[in-house]
């Protein structure tokens, strides 16, 4: 078992090195960019504003109370018990990479298993795809922007590949947990009528 998780990191590792590898001074401020959460505050926005459009009030506060909590809940398992409890060294702290990571603006904290960037990003996307795709929205294509976040991350050096995709499946599973939730508000909801 030891040998396959050594195998499983080695391969991580050259991916990522791979991935890490193909960059341009224009790249780097692309997806330094997109790493930003403050670029995405007008996205945020127009998804409320839909989101309140297609429901109106009652249905988006807690439409926006269960996002918090699928946020709060994705990022604290990502930040607050993966990345303690497993203490892997992001790839721009890793001594055997040491002068091989591109890494243009900075490494953040030491440990990066998991990433919360792509957690959250995904739990959005699948919370939402969940909630609203019986609409015919396109609520689907933020699935696309979930996986540019959680590119970028790469790109930047400061995660492994294999952290952006366990950080994507905590964010999914998150979205299907708290759309449980949604659920059975809605259901209590419509049984008051």
């Amino acid at each position: 078992m030891d040998r396959l998780i050594e195998k499983l990191i080695e391969l991580d590792q050259q991916l990522f090195l791979f991935l890490n590898g193909i960059h341009s001074p224009i790249w780097d401020t692309i997806f330094h960019t997109i790493s930003g959460k403050l670029i995405w505050v007008p996205l945020y926005l127009f998804l409320a504003y839909k989101l309140w459009q297609l429901y109106g009030t009652k249905v988006f506060i807690y439409v926006a109370l269960l996002l918090g909590l699928m946020i709060t809940m994705s990022d604290f398992i990502a930040s607050g018990i993966f990345k303690p409890y497993f203490e892997r060294l992001r790839p721009c702290y890793e001594p055997t990479l040491e002068g091989l990571v591109h890494n243009p603006f900075g490494c953040g904290g030491r440990f990066g298993f998991v990433s919360s960037h792509s957690s959250n990003s995904f739990a959005v996307a699948g919370f939402l795809w969940l909630a609203f795709r019986k609409l015919n929205t396109k609520f689907g294509y933020l699935f696309v922007w979930a996986s540019v976040v959680a590119y970028s991350r790469v790109y930047l050096g400061v995660h492994y590949p294999a952290d952006i995709l366990v950080g994507g499946i905590i964010g999914l599973l998150s979205a299907l947990f708290v759309y449980g939730l949604l659920r059975v508000i809605i259901h209590k909801l419509v049984l008051k009528k």
